[in-house]
């Protein structure tokens, strides 16, 4: 094992930490989003995938995702059970650290993916139903996307298109699939005519700060080593958070004659995303101009487009699904190979050719989530019903489905 690289293994090992942690941080960037009556249940849906994903990425999901390509559309079962997923370098995607590394990193990406999906249907999508619909996703959706654009011998990936850490992977996938749910479960009981303040915005502050540290080993951890490009991500990663959160904020203090704290908050959250896919491809100043592309357009997105006629309840599509397709598209402007060479220039360095094939795989990938996510939805519902009864809903799900409550008061 001579290959082995420490630094860059350290350098791994500590992103999937980093990312690990990104998950709580969702459940309570969420959970103070909601009522309190549903505070706990909201960190329920991504406290329980930290556990419930990681057995199945071990089991099966990886090798679905990183085996060897069937066609460039789905990973062979070569890998099932971590056979032969050992401490020995994978030269396919790290050479320079122990596959088991890549997997586990791997694996902290597919754990807040779905994880993602859950604010959608906040505060009324029956606990059962959210298994068994997070496990096939998982399987049908998130295992074949990550191997058609991050495999070797995806088509995707064939086919030129560039997603550094999941703009497509994780943030299409998830905010996509967050729209076909909550318009396939329908309202909140009382949504547009009674108040659903957020209970807790103190804890959705905490979130994304957790979030915002998180995103650092999510982005820059996705240069699998500990150089030059893990840098560059990292500064990227940083910046476009910060603007974002200042493009919100002030569009939103314009709009509502206030600056609102919530807005900035969102805001950062917003820009992470948009600047996922591009992270190690483009140069400091084009990630502050992501940034604020991504913070006004997702601001507007909410705002203008769902809020009102679609009961996102914490506005997954406004956020990862159209921050995530700004994101994407603007990797294919603002690329260089500059930055990295093992990318390619966009738009504004005479390859217009990029931009069309982010556009073909963002236009594919949207498509497939929410197809599946569709089909998925409706053969569950003939199981079990997706959503809580309205007396469940009225009790609030931290007693109607887990017998537990948030607070003592």
């Amino acid at each position: 094992m001579d290959s082995i690289n420490g630094a860059d293994t350290i350098w791994v090992l500590v992103s999937s930490a980093l990312v690990m942690l990104m998950t709580p941080a969702l459940g309570f960037f969420y959970g103070g989003l909601v009522r309190q009556k549903n505070a706990l249940s909201t960190i329920m849906h991504s406290f329980f995938m930290l556990a419930f994903v990681s057995v199945l990425w071990a089991v099966v999901g990886y090798s679905l995702a990183f085996g060897p390509s069937i066609g460039g559309f789905i990973g062979s079962l070569a890998y099932v059970g971590l056979s032969g997923v050992g401490l020995e370098p994978n030269t396919d995607y790290a050479a320079t650290i122990p596959h088991q590394a890549f997997m586990v990193f791997q694996m902290m990406f597919a754990v807040i993916t779905p994880a993602l999906i859950s604010g959608a249907f906040a505060e009324r999508k029956r606990f059962k139903a959210f298994i068994i619909f997070s496990g096939l996703w998982l399987l049908l959706v998130y295992a074949p996307v990550a191997h058609w654009v991050w495999a070797v011998g995806g088509w995707i990936r064939n086919l030129g298109a560039l997603d550094f850490a999941g703009g497509t992977v994780v943030h299409i996938t998830s905010g996509i699939s967050a729209l076909v749910c909550a318009l396939m479960l329908g309202k909140r009981a009382g949504y547009g005519s009674e108040p659903m303040e957020p209970h807790n915005v103190t804890h959705t502050i905490l979130g994304t700060a957790l979030l915002w540290f998180g995103w650092f080993g999510f982005n820059a951890g996705s240069s699998l080593g500990a150089g030059t490009l893990a840098v560059s991500a990292f500064v990227n990663t940083h910046l476009a958070a910060a603007m974002a959160a200042l493009a919100w904020m002030t569009a939103s203090w314009i709009r509502h004659k206030r600056p609102s704290v919530l807005g900035a908050a969102v805001g950062a959250v917003a820009g992470l995303v948009g600047i996922t896919p591009a992270a190690g491809f483009v140069t400091p100043m084009a990630a502050i101009i992501i940034g604020f592309l991504v913070g006004i357009g997702c601001f507007f997105a909410v705002e203008l487009l769902v809020r009102g006629r679609v009961d996102d309840a914490l506005d997954v599509f406004g956020v990862h699904g159209v921050g995530g397709i700004i994101g994407a598209l603007a990797t294919g402007i603002f690329a260089t190979k500059a930055v990295n060479a093992a990318g390619n220039d966009g738009l504004l360095y005479g390859n217009p050719g990029l931009l069309v094939t982010q556009f073909i795989a963002v236009a594919v990938v949207a498509a497939y989530a929410a197809a599946v996510t569709f089909v998925l939805l409706k053969v569950i519902n003939l199981v079990v019903s997706i959503r809580v009864s309205p007396e469940e809903e009225k009790q609030g799900l931290d007693a109607s489905q887990h017998g537990e409550t948030a607070y003592q008061l």
